[in-house]
């Protein structure tokens, strides 16, 4: 697993440090799809989130990875990185995913890692790129996101 690298280009949000940020987005995952898929959260930061899931078990009939499993990534991705920006007492809910196929992955991982486009009071856009454990491009995607107070 790579670890957190605060520097910079990327800081955790104000009042955080980088190893809790990722702390809290890896404590996210128990329970739910994400858990499902193996994802591992590897960076958290302002400028970019970056997280993990494994071919293995989550392959269509050819041995390749779903596409389903890709977009399921980028949207958990965009989303927490939509929390950590607009506060994690918000909700935030992808209202639109656009993700292109490039390469096949049959083995190892795939990472995605999100930047945020725009981040406002009510709406965020994020980009993706997903690359194999060869460094190879296998997707690109775009998320918009929905930001809205909870109500009890």
């Amino acid at each position: 697993m790579t670890g957190p690298t605060p520097d910079d280009e990327n800081p955790p949000p104000a009042g955080v440090t980088a190893e809790d940020a990722l702390r809290v987005a890896n404590e996210s995952v128990p329970g739910t799809v994400m858990q499902k898929l193996g994802m591992e959260f590897l960076e958290v930061g302002l400028a970019r989130i970056r997280a993990r899931v494994p071919v293995a078990g989550n392959t269509q009939p050819y041995g390749l990875l779903h596409g389903g499993v890709t977009a399921t990534l980028c949207e958990s991705v965009g989303s927490f990185g939509t929390a950590v920006h607009a506060g994690l007492d918000r909700l935030v809910t992808g209202i639109e995913l656009n993700l292109n196929h490039l390469r096949a992955v049959s083995d190892g991982h795939v990472t995605a890692t999100g930047t945020p486009i725009h981040v406002g009071r009510t709406t965020a856009v994020w980009d993706f790129r997903v690359h194999d454990d060869e460094g190879r491009l296998t997707a690109v995607g775009r998320l918009t996101v929905l930001i809205r107070d909870r109500t009890s």
